[in-house]
């Protein structure tokens, strides 16, 4: 049975791009349903909760399975799919990309207020509060440290690509967007993501979207 991954705009959504691009950067075939985010038609946020009752996505569906939270879905991919190798072989390896995952699921709040993900917003730089100036440092150490004790095997944090590199997929776009100074070796890291062909198709998608948030275009 084909795998379903209900989405909000691509423009916006962090949280579904986080499943999605676990999903299309492993090969593992989904069909995708797409439910634009916040708009005034009731009959949008009825679709969500015919889904999940938690009422957000993204929403993963797998026969009688439903699974609605970005890093649940990873871990449940990781699951159903171990030859994908969502996360390292090794258990220290596993250890360490869970807990920075973890650590991107419920952290970052200053950056993730200051910088909304909106893919069609001009790259320029904006004013930074000394909490999202800290977050991003933090950012930089997660992935420096991963890099120097797991990329000898590839580019991405862990290697090869991971469950990690989805889950910190969108504050590359969130740095790049917002035109963040960042060091050469987060730069490099940025690069490889964004020459990802499943990341390249996602921001392809989401440039094309005509729908519009206004809280997050006049950040």
């Amino acid at each position: 049975m084909t795998l379903k991954l209900v989405i909000g705009n691509k423009n916006y959504s962090s949280w579904s791009m986080r499943p999605w691009l676990a999903l299309r950067g492993c090969d593992i075939a989904f069909e995708e349903i797409v439910i634009p985010l916040y708009t005034d038609d009731p009959a949008d946020k009825a679709r969500i909760l015919s889904h999940s009752p938690a009422g957000k996505v993204p929403i993963l569906i797998d026969g009688a399975v439903t699974v609605w939270d970005s890093l649940a879905i990873i871990e449940y991919l990781a699951e159903r799919c171990p030859e994908a190798g969502l996360w390292p072989a090794d258990a220290a390896g596993r250890a360490h990309a869970r807990s920075v995952s973890a650590e991107m699921h419920s952290g970052f709040q200053a950056l993730r207020n200051e910088c909304p993900m909106n893919l069609h917003r001009e790259i320029r730089p904006v004013e930074l509060s000394a909490d999202a100036r800290a977050n991003i440092a933090r950012i930089e150490d997660i992935w420096r440290d991963c890099r120097a004790r797991y990329g000898a095997g590839g580019p991405f944090l862990f290697g090869r690509f991971s469950g990690a590199d989805a889950m910190y997929a969108p504050v590359v776009t969130r740095f790049h967007t917002f035109a963040v100074p960042v060091a050469a070796d987060t730069r490099a890291y940025m690069a490889t993501m964004m020459a990802m062909p499943a990341f390249a198709a996602w921001v392809k998608d989401g440039l094309a979207e005509t729908w519009t948030i206004d809280r997050v275009e006049n950040v």
